[in-house]
């Protein structure tokens, strides 16, 4: 006899295949029931791996802005440099035209004892004598002939200007030693005259050595008169004339010698019983200050200066187009990113 358990499990499972059969569209709207439901559930921001759309908006915004700035700011540094380029070239190039002028001074104890060239016409030397310390003692028979303790040298040459005047030089060595206050007192006697004003000239030239070791000695003279300025002192007073030596240093390396005076002038109380129409002339000569003046041009614009600052100019100028090339990049990756992830969200919503 078959079981009657086995046969009412069979009895149940045929009425479910019939139910199943009879009912096929119902279970078809259930399984798109569900696949609806699973498709509008909203994934938490862990399992997109980004935050919000909106939130990734603004941080990228941001970022773009950042960059622009930082561009503008390097372009800005930019325009700075090319001009500091253009002002670093033309301040160089004013310099090169406009030397500026240095002045230097240089110590001695013993001066190149100058020459002084006397044209003393129809005057005659009466005495010359080294003195020290700015002491000059008491004349004694003054209008008389006395010592002569100068190196002196008597010259006649042409006139450098005419070529047709004969001249009378009487040159006369000059003070040295700055240190002692070596000083040269000199006496000139004029018995007549047929001019209104009676004055001796004089030229003052930096070495007496080479005067008297020259070959040509009228032409030294006439070089010496041609290249420097002479002056003159008057009969009745004492002429005190203390000199200072300038050098002034030319472009092509060669030198110039140049004398400044300062020239003080004391009136000659003539003590002599009788009167007299004679004039009687006094000068002295000693240096002012042991101190060589030299005078020169020079540019003070450095070409290894300028080298340096244009390589670093140029060099910041490379590096901030280097950064604005990087800066646009990296914009255009930040947006094609960001243009890659809106389609992905966008993607997956839909």
């Amino acid at each position: 006899m078959p079981n009657p358990e086995v046969s009412a499990s069979y009895q149940e499972l045929s009425e479910d295949v019939e139910r199943v059969s009879e009912n096929p569209a119902e279970e078809r709207e259930g399984d798109m029931e569900v696949h609806e439901d699973s498709s509008s559930v909203i994934l938490p921001d862990g399992e997109l791996g980004t935050t919000t759309p909106s939130l990734r908006f603004s941080k990228t915004c941001l970022k773009n802005v950042f960059s622009v700035i930082l561009l503008f700011i390097y372009l800005l540094l930019m325009a700075v440099a090319v001009f500091l380029v253009y002002q670093t070239i033309s301040d160089f190039r004013e310099k090169l035209k406009h030397p500026v002028m240095s002045v230097t001074y240089k110590e001695v104890s013993l001066y190149d004892a100058p020459g002084i060239a006397f044209y003393p016409g129809k005057a005659q030397l009466l005495s010359c004598k080294h003195h020290y310390y700015d002491h000059i003692p008491p004349l004694i028979n003054p209008g008389q002939p006395g010592d002569i303790e100068c190196t002196t040298q008597r010259i006649n040459y042409t006139d450098p200007f005419t070529n047709q005047t004969m001249k009378y030089a009487l040159v006369v060595q000059g003070p040295r030693d700055v240190k002692k206050r070596e000083l040269v007192f000199l006496q000139f006697y004029l018995n007549e005259t047929d001019q209104d004003f009676s004055a001796i000239d004089y030229l003052l030239f930096s070495s007496f050595q080479e005067f008297v070791s020259s070959p040509e000695k009228a032409k030294f003279m006439k070089d010496c008169e041609s290249s420097y300025s002479s002056w003159k002192f008057s009969g009745g007073f004492r002429t005190w004339v203390k000199m200072s030596l300038v050098k002034t240093k030319e472009e092509d390396g060669s030198e110039t010698v140049e004398f400044k005076q300062e020239t003080s002038v004391v009136n000659y109380i003539d003590q002599r019983t009788k009167p007299r129409s004679d004039q009687l002339f006094f000068v002295v000569f000693e240096w002012k200050d042991p101190f060589i003046q030299t005078v020169q041009d020079i540019i003070t614009a450095n070409p290894w200066n300028m080298i340096a600052l244009l390589c670093g100019i140029f060099l910041a100028l490379f590096k901030a187009a280097d950064f604005a090339k990087l800066s646009v990049k990296w914009m255009i990756k930040i947006r094609r990113r960001h243009l890659k992830r809106t389609r992905q969200v966008t993607n997956h919503i839909s």
